[in-house]
């Protein structure tokens, strides 16, 4: 019998954490449950939206702390970092680095995963869904590894180097819906700010932006919690400089769209709507 929930978050960089699930990951740390965070990477080649708070050389270093920051700011205080280098955005050089977590063998990472797992016995296991929410390589990386890793971990006849089996309950994917990139674009349009991050998206991306509203699964009210991801992001200063689309529109329009968190169910397949990812079990 486990007397504490818990629940496990995967995700890739510095920052992905608090843009779509500070205000979650927040609330469970305030309501008893545990929350443990990993981070496949520091960020390495992320941008430096101020040269005064970092270099190329110091960034990791940088990031870490950042997001050690964040932590703190949401309440968890269980985070893993996997150690693996940034890939960079798609088609760039350092996609071509063998030490970027997007070109580490599958088996390498599903197996700490699978030990992590294991060792936490979460109920609940959130990552990104099968786009990473914009492509990038490492959020396709984190989820499929993840996901790998969550159906892994309950089958005794894999990983049995990793420890005893334990299946979680639930895995969702934190995403964004794509009526909150259209309020995003209809906000900055009303300023008269350039809108073409969002017009170009699909185009360039091959699919579009956002995860479809009829497709969700769980709407959170994490309006009690915004101050602690309002907080959580600001930590994150080299990713949150004043070009980040989160910083384009009035503080209180932002907040209030970023008042509710989205999360798919990817296992187990049943019909099902709730408002807590706890719902149930």
């Amino acid at each position: 019998m486990i007397e504490t929930p818990s629940l496990l978050a995967c995700y890739a960089h510095p920052d992905d954490e608090s843009f779509g699930s500070g205000g979650m990951l927040a609330y469970y740390a305030q309501h008893g449950v545990h929350v443990a965070l990993v981070c496949a990477t520091r960020g390495e080649v992320g941008e430096i939206s101020d040269p005064a708070l970092a270099t190329p050389e110091t960034l990791p270093a940088v990031r870490e702390n950042e997001l050690r920051c964040a932590c703190r700011a949401m309440g968890v205080d269980d985070l893993t970092f996997l150690d693996y280098r940034d890939s960079g955005m798609a088609g760039t050089a350092e996609n071509d680095d063998p030490r970027a977590f997007a070109n580490i063998e599958a088996e390498t990472v599903v197996s700490r995963l699978v030990g992590l797992i294991r060792h936490m016995q979460p109920q609940v296991v959130v990552t990104f869904d099968p786009q990473g929410g914009y492509g990038h390589p490492d959020h396709l990386a984190i989820h499929r590894h993840t996901v790998a890793a969550f159906h892994a971990a309950g089958d005794a006849a894999q990983y049995s180097e990793q420890g005893l089996p334990w299946q979680p309950a639930r895995l969702f994917y934190a995403v964004l819906p794509r009526s909150t990139f259209t309020e995003m674009r209809r906000q900055m349009a009303a300023q008269g700010l350039d809108t073409s991050r969002f017009d170009n998206f699909k185009e360039q991306a091959g699919f579009e932006l956002g995860w479809p509203d009829e497709q969700l699964n769980v709407v959170m009210n994490v309006s009690g919690t915004i101050e602690a991801k309002w907080a959580a992001l600001h930590c994150h200063q080299t990713q949150f400089g004043a070009e980040s689309i989160f910083r384009q529109a009035p503080e209180a329009e932002v907040k209030a769209l970023m008042s509710r968190e989205y999360f798919v169910l990817a296992w187990p397949e049943v019909e099902w709507q709730a408002s807590d990812l706890f719902a149930e079990l």
